[in-house]
């Protein structure tokens, strides 16, 4: 068997990191998670492995972290992201697709946490947030270039360039 690797490594410049993540809808609500320690959310995904398929990626770590088999849609948004973290610099392709989950995965929509996990030294903590713009700027959503993007109806890939490093 082959060993795993995912696609994050360090260089002279920061970090790079390969990254698929799903956006799951609801009734008005998008699928969030965070690391116990973070204080910001984001959509839920992890890395893509070397040569692993970014689609099929992130079907793999929806049965990892949620424990179901997620319905994998049309590639929505492709994201060069460029941020610090945590005092290092990040340079991440994000690939985020249109996701759907089984109606089984709970859905309470009060806000509160509906599943938790351990992944590695991390405990995830998933939620439904409101999915639109002004709703979930209440909230520290990253990358925040995408808030009022998520509820779009075209299914035609939209490129992102998002850089918050100091000019």
């Amino acid at each position: 068997m082959m060993e795993r690797q995912m696609i994050s490594f360090d260089g002279a410049g920061g970090r790079f990191s390969f990254r698929a993540a799903g956006i799951a809808l609801r009734r008005g609500h998008v699928l969030v998670h965070r690391a116990h320690w973070d204080t910001h959310w984001s959509l839920p995904g992890g890395r893509v492995e070397v040569g692993e398929a970014s689609a099929l990626a992130l079907t793999r770590e929806m049965e990892e972290e949620l424990g179901v088999v997620a319905d994998i849609g049309p590639l929505r948004f492709v994201m060069e992201n460029f941020f610090s973290y945590d005092d290092t610099r990040f340079h991440e392709l994000g690939f985020y697709y249109a996701m759907a989950l089984p109606e089984s995965f709970p859905f309470p929509d009060d806000g509160g946490i509906c599943h938790e996990c351990v992944d590695g030294d991390a405990r995830l903590e998933f939620k439904w947030v409101k999915a639109d713009g002004p709703l979930l700027a209440g909230i520290d959503f990253q990358p925040a270039k995408l808030r009022a993007l998520l509820v779009r109806t075209s299914d035609e890939p939209v490129h992102i360039i998002h850089d918050e490093r100091a000019p």
